[in-house]
C-alpha cells in the first residue's frame, strides 16, 4: 500500500506533518537506504525499509478485520488476464487499496475469506506450517462409501504426497449425492476437491464455513462485516503465538 512519505513519518515518529515535511528536505529520510528529499515520494511502509537519521521507523495504522463470504464465479486477485470478476469489484475502492485476502478460495468455490492489512496475520494463517483447521461443507456425487471415507481420514494419495489427516462426516444425503463437513490443516491447491476425486467422487460444490475460531455463521453470499471482539481476541492470540 503507497502511503505519502511525510504521513508515515507522522504516524511512525513524533514528529508533526509539517516537521515530517522540513525532515525530507533536510535529506534526514531514506527509504531502501537511499536519501529522498523530493515531496510527496510514497512507500509502503509494509515492505519498505524507512529510515529518519539512520534509524528506522515503525509505520502505525489501524488494523482491519473483516469476514467476507464469497460467491462462486468470482476470484480472489484483484487483477485477472482473462478478465473474470473479482471479491473486489464488489467491494469499496479504498478496500481494494488497503486489504488484502489472507488466503484464497477456488473461482468455483464459496464461502469465508479473511480480509485485512494486517501483514502478520496473513503470513500467519497462509504459512505452509499453520496448523488451523479449515473446515468446509462439500457437496459431492453420489455416496462415498464408509472405506473411502476412512481413507479421506487417515489421509488419501494425491500427486503432491499423501493428505495429513482429516475429519469427515455427513450431514445430508439424497438418492445422487451426499454432502460432508470436511476438516483440513492443510492449504493445498484445491485439496479438498482433489481428496475427493482421489475416492472417486467428484465435488459439485464447496463451501468454507471456519477457518480456527473464525466461523461464517449466517452471513450472506457477497456480503461482509467487521470482527466481533470474540474474534479479535481470537486473531490477537493466533498472532502471540507466532512471536
Amino acid at each position: 500500500m503507497q502511503i505519502r512519505l511525510q504521513k508515515i513519518l507522522a504516524q511512525g515518529t513524533s514528529l508533526s506533518r509539517r516537521a515530517a515535511e522540513d525532515a525530507i528536505k533536510n535529506g534526514d529520510v531514506q527509504i531502501n537506504g537511499t536519501v529522498v528529499t523530493k515531496m510527496g515520494t510514497k512507500a509502503d511502509p509494509l515492505k519498505d525499509r524507512i529510515a529518519l537519521g539512520g534509524k528506522p521507523i515503525r509505520f502505525i495504522q489501524n488494523s482491519i478485520y473483516i469476514i467476507y463470504n464469497k460467491p462462486r464465479n468470482v476470484i480472489v486477485s484483484k487483477k485477472d488476464e482473462l478478465g473474470r470478476p473479482t471479491i473486489w469489484d464488489r467491494l469499496h475502492k479504498d478496500m481494494r487499496s488497503m486489504l488484502n485476502s489472507a488466503g484464497r478460495l477456488d473461482f468455483d468455490s464459496e464461502g469465508l475469506l479473511i480480509l485485512t492489512n494486517d501483514g502478520a496475520l496473513i503470513n500467519k494463517l497462509t504459512h505452509p506450517s499453520a496448523s488451523l483447521w479449515k473446515v468446509y461443507q462439500v457437496k459431492v456425487r453420489g455416496i462415498v462409501p464408509f472405506a473411502k471415507l476412512e481413507e479421506l481420514r487417515h489421509g488419501v494419495k494425491l500427486d503432491d504426497g499423501v493428505t495429513l489427516p482429516a475429519k469427515v462426516s455427513m450431514l445430508r444425503t439424497t438418492d445422487r449425492n451426499a454432502t460432508y463437513e470436511v476438516s483440513i490443516q492443510e492449504g493445498r491447491n484445491r485439496q479438498v476437491r482433489k481428496m475427493f476425486d482421489a475416492v472417486g467422487h467428484p465435488v459439485t460444490k464447496l463451501r468454507r464455513a471456519a477457518i480456527g475460531f473464525i466461523r461464517l455463521g449466517t452471513l450472506k453470499l457477497g456480503a461482509w462485516r467487521y470482527m466481533n471482539k470474540k474474534e479479535l481476541t481470537y486473531i490477537k492470540s493466533l498472532l502471540r503465538s507466532s512471536s
